[in-house]
């Protein structure tokens, strides 16, 4: 039976792009569902300001009337532009164990960007790196992140047989947090007070909300050497800032000033919410809050969303600083084990922080990319 390739143009469509996975993934007990609302919101036009600089498509495959994948294909134009080279991002890329589904997906995504002059393709990514990155391709028997994804076993040898090859691997580890040595704690001291540097702690949202555009500028700087980032503009931090910063507890967000108020390095950890996640089913109302409130009260485990430290301050041990003061107020709420959400797997420093702890690592995920040229 054929494959029907059908652009989503209505939002009809839109909505069998967002529900696919939730009907792909219905017996899975890892896979962590979004909310809905958010997920159509990112890729609407008018309402994410990604689209100012982002060419989008998106196509859903049809066998005998019922959807069967979905993928989509972004033209970062800020990207094309910063690394002179004409990639196109390949992005949300589900389907069922079937060669011909994303056979048809693929190549429509891959001829669409080709028709748009891109020579190749990477991905999985979305607009930008707050957004879906990476497919998984090991750990497919741990529950992700609600910052993570979780994709079915079958792909990897789906991607490898359609010529995508490696292009950049994440890993996540899992972290046992023990009580902090007292030699580490003097250290922590000695360092703050030699430079003079203030660890903030936040006592409300809106004091916290007050940093996050001086957080995302941070977060410019500290990203702006790795892989498909682009930089977050004024409306770009707004709209992140509306979407993680209403989950976020202010006391598990640390930042480090100087003296001057200088904003030098953060840390963002957040209780798990991957379970809370799961049994909402994609809906915040009317019972989703619910399981959010109890997760965020009581919880053994914590999710470390973002860090991130100011490149020309990088030697003065600030990540060890907002690691300890992270670990302190962790186990003063009863937080016993912390996800890691995707490290470069070439980001030797960091892995080796984690590895400090007792750790297992877990989770891989990869990003593609394949070459457009015809043979």
């Amino acid at each position: 039976m054929s494959i029907e390739i059908r652009e989503v143009n209505s939002s009809k469509e839109l909505k069998e792009f967002v529900m696919f996975p939730y009907w792909l993934y219905r017996d899975n007990k890892f896979w962590v569902p979004g909310f809905i609302g958010d997920e159509t919101g990112v890729l609407t036009r008018g309402k994410n300001p990604a689209f100012e600089f982002c060419d989008v498509k998106l196509w859903l495959a049809y066998r005998e009337g019922k959807v069967a994948g979905r993928v989509g294909a972004i033209i970062n134009r800020q990207e094309v532009e910063a690394t002179g080279e004409k990639t196109g991002r390949m992005t949300r890329l589900e389907f069922e164990d079937d060669r011909e589904v994303v056979t048809a997906l693929l190549g429509t995504a891959e001829e669409w960007l080709r028709q748009m002059g891109m020579e190749k393709v990477h991905g999985p990514l979305g607009f930008v790196n707050l957004d879906h990155q990476g497919m998984l391709v090991e750990g497919f028997d741990h529950l992700p992140s609600i910052v993570s994804s979780y994709h079915m076993p079958y792909y990897l040898s789906h991607m490898e047989a359609l010529g995508y090859e490696k292009e950049n691997d994440w890993i996540e580890f899992r972290l046992t947090i023990q009580s902090i040595p007292d030699k580490a704690l003097r250290l922590n001291e000695m360092i703050k007070e030699r430079y003079k540097l203030t660890v903030r702690q936040f006592s409300s949202s809106k004091e916290m909300k007050s940093y996050a555009p001086r957080v995302f500028r941070l977060l410019n700087q500290a990203f702006e050497q790795l892989p498909y980032v682009v930089p977050y503009n004024d409306e770009l931090t707004e709209f992140y800032t509306k979407k993680f910063f209403s989950f976020l507890l202010p006391k598990y967000v640390k930042v480090i000033e100087n003296e001057a108020g200088q904003l030098l390095g953060f840390i963002i950890c957040i209780p798990s919410m991957s379970r809370a996640f799961q049994k909402a089913g994609g809906k915040l109302w009317p019972f989703g809050f619910r399981h959010i409130l109890r997760a965020l009260k009581k919880n053994d485990t914590a999710d470390l969303v973002l860090t991130g430290v100011d490149p020309h301050y990088q030697k003065m041990g600030l990540a060890a600083i907002l690691i300890t003061e992270q670990q302190k107020t962790l186990l003063a709420n009863g937080i016993r084990y912390v996800e890691t959400t995707g490290i470069f797997e070439s980001n030797h420093v960091a892995i080796q922080t984690w590895k400090n702890y007792p750790h297992i690592q877990h989770k891989r995920k990869r990003c593609f990319v394949k070459n457009l040229a015809k043979s």
